[in-house]
């Protein structure tokens, strides 16, 4: 086991405030692998004070962009050296494959931090507008102390996606990492100690509701930038709103997956795998309904649970492993719990089942699961699982399949297969999600993600995610 004493403090380790600690175990075999403190509400300040000084008494949001992008390719590279160690780590707290821990946990935020470096030099810092009256210079300034609050699903990934804009951008950070995610947080904050930024700029504190609510709180943040559930998305947006303090947030969602009647089957059972399953299922923008017309209903709830049936669910670090065990014994049970949900909702279970899989006796696993028979005013159908669930509904025509995918609180993602492109981008422009995939789903780092309605506010990546992190100023005059 490996066992962490301190805190990143303002770019420096520092001993925590209490001695309160948080275990990690590991998904498939239910060990402790790590240690680390809990930070307390003294250290949730002592981090706020040393980012608030940094930015209001140092040079740092101020220095030519080219110094805050060196201190970025320093975090790349730095980050890039640890790549083995942080696939390891998520593997084990996640339970994602291993396949997946080096593509999608740690080679995809090393791509979206170079993106935003790239995007970074030719971001439109400060530019000449004619105005209507008198000419004016338009600037993009930081936005301040920045609280990154993020989930255990993919660590990494959300945190690039916040600290690294909002470092370009010169604001300072504090990041909050979930608990059971606790050790490529330290491996992080290793990260950032190589890298040498300045004292004050970045803190990485480990926590769990009580840490993330004293942040979000604290006076000296600007900024919250939060993933995770709606309803503490809710209650983050309230505590901001009565302090008239930004936000960002990255929420649910329930994404629907259309397959219209001239869909390639082949190419859709394929995706399927990496649309729907990704991550488990512990994604927000996977696509857990799926949409079939009336007229193939049969085939196509045959196509998924064929999918479904052939994956592999097991020890994650093994090849071949599909589906590893979910993050916690806590997440397993609620999965388990809408399994025996759907059942008792009158949905037909084609594959799968709460019950544990019979050849793995330790471990947090749920085997994939397809409901048919959905309507979708079940629940299974309404509230994001985030588990290897899925649930099939026939839809009438493409205007009913519209009208259902739309019919969600959630608006994060969907997707289309078909082998038209005019009846692909009718059906994309229609849909009320803030990302859309034609034939398969993958987002790109050069793309806005977020959400309508209750999957969030505002998005992330691409310019879009450079802007979360700036306030515009007018001068004229001049």
């Amino acid at each position: 086991m490996r066992a962490y004493e301190q805190l990143l403090i303002g770019g420096a380790w520092a001993d925590p405030s209490t001695t309160g600690a948080i275990d990690v175990v590991e998904a498939h075999t239910e060990q402790v692998i790590a240690r680390f403190p809990a930070a307390s509400d003294v250290d949730v300040d002592r981090a706020v004070t040393a980012a608030r000084r940094a930015f209001d008494e140092t040079d740092w949001s101020t220095q030519p962009l080219e110094e805050r992008i060196a201190a970025v390719e320093r975090i790349i590279a730095a980050f890039a050296a640890r790549s083995d160690d942080l696939a390891q780590a998520i593997t084990s707290e996640v339970g994602c494959t291993s396949g997946f821990a080096r593509v999608g946990q740690v080679g995809a935020p090393l791509d979206i931090m170079q993106s935003f470096v790239d995007l970074a030099r030719t971001f439109p810092w400060e530019e000449q507008r004619p105005g209507r009256y008198l000419p004016f210079i338009l600037r993009r300034e930081p936005v301040g102390v920045v609280a990154a609050i993020v989930p255990w699903n993919v660590p990494q990934v959300l945190i690039a996606t916040k600290l690294v804009p909002a470092l370009l951008a010169g604001c300072t950070v504090v990041v909050k990492a979930a608990p059971e995610a606790g050790l490529d947080a330290a491996i992080l904050a290793e990260v950032l100690v190589a890298a040498d930024l300045p004292p004050g700029v970045v803190s990485v504190l480990t926590g769990g509701p009580a840490a993330g609510a004293a942040l979000v709180a604290h006076p000296g943040i600007d900024k919250v930038a939060f993933t995770g559930s709606a309803a503490t998305g809710r209650a983050i947006a309230a505590e901001c709103g009565r302090q008239l303090k930004r936000v960002g947030l990255e929420l649910g969602g329930k994404s629907a997956t259309i397959v219209l009647d001239d869909a390639d089957l082949d190419a859709f059972r394929a995706g399927l795998r990496y649309t729907s399953f990704m991550n488990n299922g512990q994604a927000c923008a996977a696509q857990t309904r799926v949409l079939a017309p009336a007229s193939q209903y049969g085939e196509i709830v045959d196509a998924v649970a064929g999918v479904a049936a052939g994956l592999k669910v097991g020890d994650p670090f093994t090849k071949g492993t599909a589906i590893g065990p979910m993050v916690s014994a806590r997440q397993r049970d609620r999965v388990r719990g809408y399994i025996d949900l759907g059942v008792q909702e009158g949905a037909r279970l084609v594959t799968g089942g709460s019950s544990a899989p019979d050849d793995q006796p330790v471990g947090w696993f749920v085997r994939p699961t397809v409901f048919a028979d959905v309507t979708n005013d079940m629940r299974i159908a309404r509230e994001e699982i985030f588990g290897p669930v899925l649930v099939v509904i026939p839809y009438d025509d493409q205007d009913d399949a519209i009208r259902i995918a739309n019919d969600s609180e959630y608006g994060l993602a969907g997707s289309v297969w078909t082998t038209s492109p005019d009846r692909a981008l009718a059906v994309a422009r229609r849909v009320r999600t803030g990302a859309f995939g034609i034939n398969g789903y993958a987002p790109d780092t050069e793309m806005p993600f977020g959400g309508y309605k209750a999957s969030g506010i505002g998005r992330e990546w691409g310019e879009a995610g450079l802007d979360e992190y700036v306030e515009l100023k007018g001068i004229n005059g001049i």
